[in-house]
């Protein structure tokens, strides 16, 4: 769906250009644009290295491995459904970590990683159960204590203050995740609702078990 929206959005820049009559806005348009990405990724380079460097010590240092049993409890209470030494947790705890520090590359492996293990739990194949939704929408709300990315981006482009946002981050990634939270438990609750309730069999039936 994404890439007809892009796709879409080209054409309609081509047609509007060829209106005006002006055809060679659009390719300056895109060697600017490719030209932008090349510096923009070059610039985040170093600072992503440092900061995956940065990480990988707090992992050394066991500080990654504090927050993950400061999280244990939330993560606990936020995936009822799933078994608490299953692999999944695990990851679900690195992916958490990681985006705490604004470290989405970083993020997004891990998160497949829980991904693809709740599906192993998944007892609908075809359908997201509700702990990859809880997932989901954690991940995309995802609380940030430090935006590294963004101070990165703000920093190649001669921001005069690239930190200036980490107070506004934090607050919108706040009221995002808490938003996440209340709409994730809204929904359980819904769908628990709407689940049949369990008949046990008939006294008589128990008996001619026995």
């Amino acid at each position: 769906m994404i890439n007809k929206i892009w796709l879409a959005l080209i054409l309609i820049g081509f047609v509007f250009a060829a209106v005006k009559g002006d055809i060679n806005v659009v390719t300056q348009a895109a060697f600017e644009g490719a030209a932008t990405g090349v510096t923009v990724c070059l610039g985040l380079i170093s600072v992503l290295v440092f900061w995956m460097g940065i990480m990988k010590l707090a992992e050394e240092a066991g500080l990654v491995k504090g927050i993950s049993k400061i999280l244990g409890p939330v993560v606990s209470y936020l995936f009822p459904d799933v078994p608490k030494n299953h692999p999944a947790m695990g990851y679900i705890l690195s992916n958490m970590s990681a985006n705490l520090l604004g470290l989405g590359n970083a993020a997004t492996p891990m998160g497949i990683r829980a991904m693809q293990e709740l599906q192993e739990l998944n007892p609908d194949k075809e359908t997201a159960s509700p702990a990859m939704c809880t997932l989901l929408a954690l991940n995309t709300a995802s609380i940030t204590l430090i935006p590294t990315t963004l101070i990165a981006i703000r920093m190649n482009f001669n921001s005069a203050n690239p930190a200036e946002i980490v107070g506004s981050t934090l607050l919108a990634t706040g009221i995002a995740t808490i938003a996440a939270i209340a709409a994730d438990r809204w929904y359980r609750k819904r769908h628990a609702w709407k689940q049949p309730p369990v008949i046990p069999p008939p006294a008589s039936t128990l008996s001619l078990k026995r």
